[in-house]
């Protein structure tokens, strides 16, 4: 399993493009997500799981990438994040 940190860098957070890109991009891959914040665990596979995480701007995700392809899929979506969801 590999576990990250990602930081939320883009003003508006998470809505509903980034988290339909972010379920797009983990969906490619047959591993599993998870993301956590606070006390939620929730899918990365599902667009509406990563709404409910209500990440704000400078929030802090945990990321777990579990599976035979997680380290690609770990990049891939921090790729993303990292890229401000494409905005």
């Amino acid at each position: 399993m590999i576990e990250r940190t990602l930081t939320i860098t883009n003003r508006a957070g998470i809505h509903a493009r980034p988290a339909a890109l972010i379920a797009k991009v983990a969906n490619r891959y047959v591993s599993d997500v998870f993301f956590l914040k606070d006390a939620m665990k929730i899918n990365g596979k599902s667009i509406m799981g990563v709404i409910t995480l209500g990440a704000t701007y400078k929030s802090k995700l945990t990321m777990q990438c579990d599976g035979p392809d997680e380290a690609e899929m770990a990049d891939a979506i921090e790729h993303v994040f990292a890229n401000h969801f494409e905005e």
